[in-house]
């Protein structure tokens, strides 16, 4: 059975202006939902950014939170369509603020989902992606992520954290993803911390500082 869909007006969150010259995209984890992140981006970005938080489309098998995809069901089948829906927000979100002045952040399978839109195959050329306690999908291989304009295969920059205790996405998952980010041509860091599956406030300076750069770059 497909997984339920919200309204369209329940569909996102928005902090800050709708124009600007800069936006942050904030892809919540699985059984969260759009403002389980949004209270961070008072710490990430200035009030003169255009924030938006959207919605994962599917309702946790729990009944609490949302989901991007159901991760129970074998192959995960509902991924593909995950993917071009998210892909479609974003393009229509790019007609306010352009997508390469746009960083994409997301956490747990909201990363995973930020990666895939932005970095796969054909993805869309982003300013930067931060992917927090993220993991690869299945046979995914980045593209070049190339910016609009850009030259020489060289991809936006992408930030990943992730806690070296980490019980329910493995700290490896994160290794893994530098290492084919790295061969898609895309500057990547990973940022190590001594802690679990969550982000860390230690780390917000640097998390800030990296969205800065990417549209400093862009």
């Amino acid at each position: 059975m497909p997984a339920p869909q919200q309204p369209p007006a329940e569909a996102l969150l928005r902090r800050g202006p709708s124009s600007a010259d800069r936006r942050l995209v904030l892809l919540h984890g699985w059984g969260a939902d759009a403002d389980d992140l949004l209270d961070l981006a008072d710490l990430l970005v200035d009030s003169d950014t255009s924030v938006v938080a959207l919605r994962a489309p599917g309702l946790h098998p729990s009944g609490m939170g949302r989901q991007w995809y159901d991760l129970q069901q074998s192959g995960w089948p509902e991924l593909p369509g995950a993917l071009e829906n998210l892909r479609q927000r974003l393009e229509d979100l790019g007609q306010e603020v352009p997508l390469g002045r746009t960083v994409l952040l997301g956490f747990s399978q909201g990363a995973a989902m930020a990666l895939d839109v932005s970095c796969g195959g054909a993805g869309l050329a982003v300013a930067g992606v931060v992917a927090c306690s993220g993991y690869p999908h299945p046979d995914w291989q980045p593209g070049g992520g190339d910016r609009p304009g850009g030259a020489g295969g060289h991809g936006f920059p992408v930030l990943l954290t992730h806690g070296q205790q980490d019980q329910v996405v493995p700290y490896a998952a994160s290794v893994e993803l530098a290492r084919l980010l790295s061969a898609g041509g895309h500057g990547v860091e990973l940022l190590g911390f001594p802690g679990g599956h969550t982000i860390d406030m230690a780390l917000i300076p640097s998390i800030r500082s990296a969205i800065t750069d990417a549209w400093m770059e862009a």
